[in-house]
């Protein structure tokens, strides 16, 4: 009789688990992070799904970028888009000429009853999300601006100082003669070609990377990239090139590779790629702002947000976007903040977890780690807010066809430069034309 008794309750127990688990609501979440960053994306929905017994974060990759948006469009289409989708920064214009398809995430946490202030974002961040009546579209994610790494084990070897970074491009060239010198085959190089050499560093001097304010002030901008100024730096970097001072390496973050395996010892790139750096550098390093040329007058200004956002899609639920709330509300808090900036070098995008992470001395203890947001809360000029365009993902694949004509010797900087607006010019005028409502 004992051993029936005993049996019953192990039945209703495991029918009991059985309901709960077939009554949590599952929260698909597409995104494009990988090595490891996918390794803390993974941890992130672990963490909430063991927080709580409701909602289930599921983490899918999706592939790049360019090819989650490309996924979530067919998905969409078929009504199977995802709750969540991750979007880079650069493909903000594109979601939010999306009518219909996105839900914007103000919305989704008021509707959820989750408290959901804008305010208590770093400025720069939220802002770039923010649509002209004030409303929050995306919610801030993995936000990452553009700084300089550098290898001190190799400037040790070059004779070079290693407290200190070159901080203005004169000096990375003396820097990079130097490396070359001692044997150095990769002095300089550079992932994200277009966002570091072209958009970040149009901010990082005051000019305009577009007119009306970079694209954020309306859909008629045009590209201003082939300036006085503009094709200066090409030049400089195609003269570094034929030296053997700066080797090219590829598109996106392909080159981050040749930095951490020590081939390279000097890099540009996003904050987001100091945890890479961090786990597997077998090197010491050391992270800086990016580099300006001191007779440009107000330079350096600040940088322009990277990384990407997460946007919710529409045809849910009210019960699963209730578990999207939720989620983004535990991602928020100030310790998965600070903890996630910690670890990844993306952003806090939150002003208490940026206080919370100062206040912990993980600033002191890891010089450099603070770069990215003193670049980011700097006072910002209409030319240095950010840049929002239309047909972006395209203009960026025309920005690195024709850079690598320079790089190759194929294409003078001014050229390049031209091909780029007057190209660039016929995907906004495109987008213009599509989207005139």
């Amino acid at each position: 009789m004992r051993f029936k008794t005993l049996a019953l309750a192990s039945a209703l127990a495991a029918t009991t688990l059985f309901n709960m688990a077939q009554a949590q609501t599952e929260i698909q979440w597409w995104h494009s992070m990988t090595a490891v960053n996918n390794e803390w994306v993974n941890d992130l929905a672990k963490q909430f799904n063991e927080s709580q017994k409701e909602y289930k974060i599921v983490p899918t990759f999706k592939g790049t970028y360019d090819e989650s948006m490309t996924a979530s469009i067919a998905a969409f289409r078929s009504g199977n888009a995802p709750h969540i989708l991750q979007v880079f920064e650069v493909g903000t214009a594109t979601m939010m000429a999306s009518k219909g398809a996105v839900i914007p995430v103000g919305q989704v946490m008021k509707d959820a009853g989750e408290k959901f202030d804008p305010a208590a974002y770093i400025p720069a961040v939220a802002g770039y999300y923010t649509a002209p009546n004030g409303q929050m579209l995306s919610f801030p994610f993995n936000s990452s601006t553009t700084i300089f790494y550098f290898n001190k084990d190799a400037f040790k070897a070059a004779g070079l100082p290693t407290d200190k970074a070159p901080s203005t491009w004169p000096e990375v060239v003396a820097a990079a003669a130097k490396l070359k010198a001692s044997g150095h085959k990769c002095p300089f190089t550079t992932a994200w070609q277009n966002w570091t050499q072209v958009e970040s560093f149009s901010a990082w001097h005051n000019v305009e990377f577009a007119s009306k304010a970079n694209g954020l002030q309306g859909l008629d901008a045009r590209l201003k990239v082939n300036s006085p100024l503009h094709q200066r730096h090409i030049e400089n970097l195609a003269s570094m090139a034929k030296q053997g001072l700066f080797i090219y390496k590829g598109r996106g973050n392909v080159p981050e590779a040749s930095f951490v395996s020590g081939e390279c010892a000097m890099i540009n790139t996003s904050s987001g790629f100091y945890g890479n750096v961090a786990k597997n550098a077998k090197f010491a390093y050391g992270l800086a702002p990016l580099p300006y040329y001191p007779d440009v007058p107000g330079a350096p200004q600040n940088t322009v947000i990277g990384g990407a956002s997460l946007w919710v899609m529409s045809g849910k639920k009210a019960a699963e976007y209730k578990g999207v709330a939720k989620f983004f509300s535990f991602i928020s808090t100030p310790e998965v903040q600070s903890a996630s900036h910690k670890r990844t070098g993306y952003l806090p995008v939150t002003t208490a977890s940026y206080k919370l992470t100062e206040e912990s001395g993980f600033y002191k203890q890891n010089p450099g780690t603070d770069v990215a947001v003193t670049q980011m809360i700097r006072k910002v000029t209409d030319k240095s807010r950010g840049i929002r365009l239309g047909n972006y993902v395209q203009i960026r694949a025309i920005e690195d066809e024709e850079l690598e004509q320079v790089w190759n010797g194929k294409k003078t900087a001014k050229e390049a430069l031209d091909a780029i607006v007057t190209r660039g010019n016929e995907q906004l005028e495109r987008f213009q034309k599509a989207n005139k409502s």
